[in-house]
């Protein structure tokens, strides 16, 4: 929509952790009062886990009285946690986790350095051209952080535009936000968050000079779109509860009180975001929540003319919207659950008339319009389609094809309008990331880059394979699974007879599918013995927006029970044991890991849960945390629907904990998390210690400058990454094998 950095969104996606990306909350021994003196270092031997106090507290709602003495670890001054007993119980605990983690820490760094092997150090993506220059990223050798390039596409000097590294320099933690060229391209504007808070700060920079603009707007969110011709920004404001709802218009050069609101959402439920049209001659403004959609139209070149309201709000109804040649294009789900593609006059908006209609099989995810043909794409069969259609006749599809049966692909980064190459994505799980031109006149595929591994990898040594798995209710559950071909030799040799071990992985949740795609972090477990699993479980939409329905809500039980299932399933088939299935998610996926083990403890014998959304009731009764209104579609209002309360309270992880035996955990949270509050793997975890029967081993860490996806820098996440698969090999009795 607005026009990016070239590449960005792809350097976003290389940043990111190795669990899914942000969604849940989108956006728990002794009951002696904890002291600063639990986090004094202790030898391995000496220390304990850490005993939080139980404090009285109850609340009722529904006439159903919870009983919950952890709930002063959540720091009621937040997002300000300065608490002294909260901040030297979360210090107690990373000192904990440092001590039991001290023995691994040669496996630790060994692990490290050979993923970081497997990353090419100077690597930068592959140009792209937008307007009057090409445009691309880089990271140099033994750099955290990316620099932003950018050369005329007649021939010149490269021009620096952004160095993360120097803006990084000096700070705990760094990611850059939305960055944006103006049409002219002479301005830049870009955004930054330094505190994982994921409230950013935008700046806008004068190409031509170097310099900064005086304009600084702060406590922001969103994208960053250029408009009245690159003279003003329409920018996403935060308010004090991280809520967006406004989309508001601020001049260059002009101090920012004077900044006009363009649309104001009074729905606390909703969320508002802005862009650009294809041919970026219209202002697009978007509002909605998990489930209901609306959108006005602004022309891009008068912003603050009176909007065009495309169709009003029904519940349920989701859509959104683009514009060719003042024609409206619309994706919608108003009378097929897979959604169809209508167009619209922009005198009519609301008037939609079918061009692809909604299908049982194909479900359609998205829509691009350019210059001379349309491309939509989807799934069929859980498996990602790429097809290109003509204005003239759109049923006519010209399918992109790829050989393998299992794999992920898209489109990339195609910033221009007018293109007779497409810029594509593709990997599997044993094919690397690979980036393609797909020539429109011809079909054919010219590859540009295929991700570099320096230390080597041989794909002829794996083999994966797509299957299913019947879950309790019958419903057959697709799983990708990837492991060496000489599995059972490399096995035979770590003294492992029969089944190995099996790492399980999922999210389950707001309809976001886990592709089968690559991982050279993966390789770490998969070269020594185990298989590595992807479950598509109910809760996303590998399988059609009906396959995320049947996740949410009162079916949210059908995401658990589905992940069960697949480690049984598994199990059966002969790929692993019980016991030797290892697990990890995060945020959401945290909260699938609070619930599988409360389901089938046995068949884990190691979990990591990262910023796990564990205290869903709480939250959802918590109307004054950032995300809990927007979350009522996803998950039930506790607060006006007692059976929404029952069914949750029969769920969430941290209200089923009860004693038993629970396999080895660990946990971790971020401080200045917006997404999933620290206070959630906190609790959890107090309450595990208080009532679980084992001693297997329970470990969390709190990044105490960092938020919802963990360290920044690529380093620093890959360090982490060596950390949580350090704890599993060491609880699964391979620390020493490879």
């Amino acid at each position: 929509m607005t026009r990016p950095i070239s590449q960005l969104a792809l350097a976003t996606a290389l940043a990111a952790t190795t669990f899914a990306p942000a969604a849940a909350n989108t956006t728990r021994e002794d009951s002696t009062r904890v002291t600063t003196s639990a986090a004094a270092p202790a030898t391995v031997t000496e220390i304990k886990p850490p005993v939080a106090e139980k404090r009285a507290h109850t609340y009722t709602h529904h006439g159903i009285t919870i009983e919950d003495p952890y709930d002063w670890l959540y720091d009621k001054s937040y997002p300000v946690v300065d608490d002294e007993d909260v901040l030297a119980h979360v210090k107690a605990e990373n000192a904990y986790f440092e001590a039991k983690m001290e023995a691994q820490a040669p496996l630790t760094e060994a692990l490290f350095t050979e993923m970081r092997a497997r990353i090419k150090e100077d690597d930068s993506t592959v140009p792209q051209k937008d307007g009057d220059y090409i445009y691309w990223s880089e990271f140099e050798e033994g750099a955290q952080y990316r620099k932003h390039w950018r050369k005329p596409a007649a021939g010149g000097e490269a021009q620096l535009l952004i160095d993360e590294n120097q803006l990084a320099e000096g700070l705990e933690y760094f990611r850059l936000g939305a960055a944006s060229i103006s049409q002219n391209g002479r301005f830049l504007a870009f955004s930054t968050d330094t505190s994982g808070g994921e409230r950013y700060t935008a700046r806008i920079k004068d190409l031509q000079t170097g310099e900064l603009l005086p304009d600084e707007l702060t406590n922001l969110r969103g994208g960053l779109t250029w408009v009245a011709n690159d003279t003003a920004l329409v920018y996403g404001p935060s308010t004090e509860e991280w809520r967006t709802l406004e989309a508001r218009l601020h001049v260059i050069g002009t101090p920012v009180e004077q900044d006009v609101t363009l649309y104001k959402e009074e729905d606390q439920s909703f969320g508002v975001g802005a862009g650009l049209s294809a041919q970026e001659d219209w202002l697009i403004i978007a509002t909605g929540d998990n489930e209901t959609s609306e959108v006005r139209l602004v022309p891009a070149a008068n912003p603050t003319a009176e909007p065009i309201l495309v169709k009003a709000r029904n519940k349920g109804v989701e859509y959104s919207v683009d514009v060719r040649d003042g024609e409206l294009w619309v994706l919608t789900n108003d009378d097929h659950i897979n959604f169809r593609l209508a167009k619209a006059k922009l005198e009519t908006p609301g008037d939609w008339q079918t061009v692809i209609a909604g299908s049982d099989e194909f479900y359609l995810t998205e829509f691009d319009l350019f210059k001379d043909f349309f491309v939509t794409e989807g799934r069929l069969g859980g498996l990602d389609q790429i097809q290109l259609r003509s204005y003239a006749d759109p049923a006519n599809i010209t399918p992109i094809t790829f050989p393998e049966a299992s794999y992920t692909a898209g489109l990339s980064d195609n910033p221009e309008y007018a293109v007779s190459k497409l810029r594509l994505s593709y990997q599997s799980m044993v094919t690397p990331s690979t980036v393609y031109d797909y020539d429109v006149a011809t079909g054919g595929l010219t590859t540009l880059k295929t991700q570099e591994i320096p230390s080597g990898y041989d794909a002829s040594l794996y083999t994966t394979q797509r299957l299913t798995v019947q879950a309790r209710d019958g419903t057959m559950v697709p799983v990708s699974i990837v492991m060496r071909k000489d599995r059972a030799e490399i096995l035979k040799k770590a003294g492992i007879e029969g089944p190995g071990p099996l790492h399980l992985y999922a999210y389950g949740a707001y309809g976001y599918a886990i592709p089968p795609g690559f991982s050279t972090t993966r390789l770490s477990l998969v070269d020594r013995g185990f298989a590595y699993a992807i479950a598509h479980i109910r809760g996303g939409d590998d399988l059609g927006r009906r396959w995320y329905l049947q996740g949410k809500l009162f079916e949210r039980a059908n995401t658990f029970n589905d992940f069960v299932d697949a480690g049984r399933g598994l199990i059966a088939q002969g790929f692993t044991a019980e016991g030797m299935v290892t697990a990890s998610g995060g945020s959401a996926g945290g909260e699938l890991m609070g619930a599988i083990i409360n389901q089938d403890p046995a068949q884990y014998g190691a979990i990591v849960a990262h910023v796990p959304f564990v205290d869903v009731l709480n939250t959802m009764l918590n109307k004054d945390l950032p995300l809990t209104p927007g979350e009522w579609q996803e998950w039930g209002n506790p607060i006006t629907d007692k059976a929404a309360f029952a069914y949750m309270l029969s769920y969430s992880p941290y209200d089923q904990v009860a004693a038993r035996d629970y396999p080895p955990l660990m946990v971790t949270a971020g401080l200045n998390d917006p997404r999933v509050t620290y206070w959630e793997p906190a609790k959890w975890v107090a309450k595990l210690r208080e009532v679980k029967t084992d001693d297997n081993l329970l470990l969390l860490k709190t990044n105490m400058g960092a938020g919802h996806g963990g360290q920044s820098g690529r380093w620093n996440s890959l360090k982490e990454t060596a950390e949580e698969f350090a704890f599993i090999l060491w609880q699964m009795g391979m620390a020493g094998e490879r």
